[in-house]
């Protein structure tokens, strides 16, 4: 895990993260599902129209106190749906893992329409950041307050503009003015030293209580599941729990 920067450095780091390091927030299986994704079709497949997969629930990969999970921590939980849903999914997140993006741009919308908003689950969205920059976007979504969902939904379809160009913070900077920050704002926010070290032990806990080491990782109701999930695959994970 690359090692966090002091606050004092922070605003100073953002102006150049290596792509490289961002890549290194992200599950291993997520990249693994990627590199396959891009290998050609075999001949003998082409001509063959593609058969519906059957949804089938992935395997669980470890079990989690969910009362001691659910204990409140360093910063108080975000999230979407109702207390008293059925189904609690807890998501540690890094805001510079495209596999974390991918999962709130295609899953995420028809998981709140199937599910959220229907009051059979809830999602809880944790902070587990791997570099400054996933630091910053963090704290900036903390910053806005009610507006916390929109602003991660915001900086993980920008992801691509802010995450690993020349200079993160000029580039989270344009973005945050969008979202009603002024300059001062911004770095108030960016320089909040109780903020940083709040973010950091909600990574810390996850990693030290919850053996979180990758995400996008999700415990539903009390199972661990790592990488980013498909609609069908956390549809057959959540209806026999309904």
């Amino acid at each position: 895990m690359p090692r966090l920067l002091s606050r004092r450095n922070l605003l100073s780091s953002l102006a150049a993260i290596p792509a490289v390091v961002l890549l290194a927030a992200c599950s291993d299986s997520g990249e693994k599902a990627v590199a396959e994704d891009v290998k050609p079709a075999a001949p003998a497949d082409v001509m063959k129209p593609a058969a519906p997969a059957a949804a089938k629930a992935p395997e669980a990969q470890g079990t989690v106190d969910m009362a001691a999970l659910l204990k409140p921590g360093a910063l108080p939980d975000m999230q979407l749906g109702k207390d008293d849903a059925k189904v609690t999914i807890v998501e540690y997140a890094s805001m510079t893992c495209p596999h974390c993006a991918h999962f709130h741009e295609t899953t995420l919308p028809a998981l709140k329409t199937k599910y959220i908003d229907t009051g059979k689950a809830r999602l809880i969205l944790r902070e587990f950041p791997f570099d400054p920059s996933a630091e910053a976007g963090f704290m900036l979504a903390r910053c806005s307050k009610d507006n916390y969902f929109p602003m991660v939904d915001v900086l993980f379809k920008q992801q691509a503009n802010w995450a690993g160009v020349a200079n993160t913070k000029d580039a989270l900077l344009q973005i945050s003015k969008m979202a009603g920050f002024t300059q001062e704002s911004f770095e108030a926010c960016l320089t909040d030293q109780k903020l940083l070290d709040d973010v950091r032990s909600v990574q810390k806990r996850g990693a030290d209580e919850f053996k979180v080491d990758s995400t996008p990782t999700f415990f539903i109701n009390g199972k661990t599941y790592k990488g980013a999930l498909s609609i069908e695959e956390i549809s057959a994970i959540i209806d026999p729990l309904l």
